[in-house]
């Protein structure tokens, strides 16, 4: 929806903010959280540093124990009245609430974006990355977790995190709820279908239909198939972690929040091993808080590498360069994996049913999300439909789709959303003209990469940001796989639904891939290097293993190798990453990690009173 977004610029996202606090106002049943900063505590039981997708549901499960002081550290400020309007998604990226890293320019990849470097938004603000997502609700597959657990991760197989994925979970759609053995009601994170929707996306899944692959609840037990996309949502608006998780607990007396308050160093005795406390600052002063039993590291697969390595965990050698004293020899940073995707597959129609602003009156449209929470202003940053789908080299034989497809109701806008640093000569003289005129996108994403990235310290000043190499196609079998995709991606646009709309390709070749016949393997191939676009889905760069894997950073337990009363937990313990979005795999890894916590020191309480006895 950012056509709707961006087709007025600043004047339409001052009246969808306005609209939208009376909306929330309205509407919200928690108020949002308190940041009580000046009454922070000299020391805690629990330090949680990143109040996002994880650290939102961890502070939050943890403050359920009553004598236990909590103090969650989140770098950011709060959501605002903007972050709630689901069709306002595209406006937040590379805005203040959005670190504005880019990856490190590339030969191979990015080739069409300014300096041939990607840019990679990440939250920064309370809830992360939940509230700048497209708030897709995708689990992933089975074989995903089943393959953690075979690393040597116990308990971390479907079955068991399934209950953790339906613990959190309260779906507001009938025909998803209703089926308990995957789906359950009740949780704090709402999940529905967006209330609108164009008729290109019930054409997207009818055309999954008629090539072979059926309409099913890519939630449920077989993933491979098209669905209509479920998502974070409530009442119309975003429906982040933060929203979802830390809002009920904003009374409880045990819990504090800090904003604005970014850690420079959580403090590890080099002799013991023991994490003692956390250095951050609120508003330029510095603070040190204490902590009792443990600090929870949850600033995303990007920030806790950064913040681990800048407190001595990470690769020796690395460390040693700054004149970071080692605490633990570890492969931090290492392991980064990304779900890499082609932009700019686009396609005409004949008919009047895309997203084109000047479509939808501005007032009628907001007065329709105000007063009953549907209309266009519901849409999901322009993706409608989600597909996943079996390439020639996939093992058709079992439930494990290499690629998804994601479907967008409009193309001009979607670019400029996604790679928002294309080059201005690709962008005017290929993607300018389709301004106002009816089309649509489809957006191949490769799910397992083969290709590992790196994050690696800038400096050892905390306030630099870290050096992100995505290595996109590295690997050969990344580049073969989703061309291979975007062959499939054609096809759907090539079902006989479509025909009724006129549908035809965008046949504006890409000027760096003109020598090529345009849709050949080799055309695609550029296209791809061209355009190359990161969903947003970083993991692995603290790595779950056993210890005698040399890979692993922390256990299974998800606390550190080496250190003593440390976790990390967010995506970045993710071994491999999933076959699907990750907000909800992140949300998931929070509640089993929270779980942990509360089990182990129960049970260390519980010994501790059979020794007195």
């Amino acid at each position: 929806m950012d056509v709707i977004a961006s087709g007025t610029m600043l004047t339409m996202s001052l009246i969808f903010a306005a609209i939208s606090y009376y909306h929330s106002n309205l509407l919200e049943v928690d108020p949002k959280v308190v940041d009580q900063g000046d009454k922070i505590l000299r020391k805690y039981d629990f330090i949680v540093i990143g109040g996002g997708s994880a650290g939102s549901v961890v502070a939050s499960r943890l403050s359920e124990i009553p004598h236990w002081k909590i103090l969650l550290l989140e770098v950011g400020p709060d959501e605002n009245e903007e972050t709630d309007v689901p069709a306002l998604t595209g406006t937040l990226k590379l805005g203040p609430l959005d670190w504005k890293y880019k990856t490190v320019p590339s030969n191979s990849s990015c080739l069409g974006m300014k300096g041939q470097r990607c840019n990679y938004p990440r939250g920064r603000v309370l809830g992360g990355s939940s509230v700048l997502n497209n708030m897709l609700y995708v689990r992933g597959n089975r074989h995903d977790y089943d393959s953690w657990e075979r690393m040597g991760n116990k308990g971390w197989g479907f079955q068991s995190v399934l209950h953790y994925f339906k613990k959190s979970e309260d779906n507001l759609n009938p025909y998803i709820s209703r089926r308990k053995k995957f789906h359950s009601t009740g949780g704090y994170l709402t999940v529905q279908e967006a209330p609108w929707r164009t008729p290109i996306a019930t054409a997207f899944i009818r055309a999954g239909e008629e090539i072979g692959y059926p309409n099913r609840d890519i939630n449920g037990g077989t993933q491979t198939g098209f669905m209509l996309p479920q998502a974070t949502m409530r009442q119309g608006s975003r429906c982040s972690a933060a929203k979802a998780f830390l809002r009920p607990t904003r009374k409880r007396p045990n819990m504090h929040f800090s904003l604005n308050s970014p850690v420079v160093k959580i403090h590890i005795d080099p002799v013991s091993k023991k994490v003692k406390g956390v250095h951050f600052e609120r508003n330029g002063d510095p603070f040190y808080a204490e902590v009792a039993k443990e600090v929870i590291l949850s600033a995303g697969a990007i920030n806790s590498p950064q913040l681990l390595m800048l407190s001595g965990v990470g690769p020796a050698e690395h460390l040693k360069k700054f004149g970071i004293q080692v605490i633990s020899d570890l492969p931090v940073g290492e392991n980064l994996q990304d779900h890499v995707a082609m932009v700019g597959l686009t396609f005409l129609v004949n008919k009047p049913i895309s997203i084109v602003q000047p479509r939808f009156p501005q007032a009628s449209t907001a007065a329709e999300y105000v007063l009953n929470g549907r209309g266009p202003l519901t849409h999901l940053g322009n993706i409608e439909g989600i597909g996943f789908v079996n390439t020639k080299f996939a093992n058709a034989s079992i439930d494990w789709p290499d690629m998804q497809l994601h479907m967008m109701g409009t193309s001009i806008d979607a670019v400029k959303s996604y790679t928002m640093g294309l080059k201005s000569s690709i962008f005017k003289q290929v993607f300018a003209p389709l301004a106002n005129f009816d089309s649509w996108s489809i957006v191949p994403t490769l799910l397992r990469p083969f290709s590992r990235g790196t994050v690696r310290l800038r400096s050892k000043n905390p306030f630099d940001s870290p050096l992100i190499d995505t290595n996109f196609f590295a690997d050969p079998r990344d580049m073969k796989t989703l061309v291979e995709g975007a062959k499939i991606a054609l096809a759907v646009a090539g079902a006989p639904i479509f025909k009724k709309f006129g549908n035809r390709v965008h046949s504006i070749p890409l000027p760096p891939c003109k020598p090529f016949k345009f849709l050949s393997d080799e055309y695609l191939e550029c296209h791809a290097r061209t355009l190359t676009q990161t969903i947003y889905h970083p993991v692995g760069t603290a790595k779950m293993g056993p210890k005698n894997d040399s890979s692993s950073v922390v256990d299974e337990r998800l606390r550190v190798h080496g250190v003593v009363g440390l976790r990390v937990i967010d995506a970045s313990i993710m071994p491999n990453i999933v076959s699907g979005n990750t907000n909800s795999p992140t949300i998931m890894i929070g509640e089993k990690g929270a779980d942990m916590i509360k089990r182990d020191w129960r049970d260390s309480i519980k010994v501790k009173l059979k020794r007195v006895g």
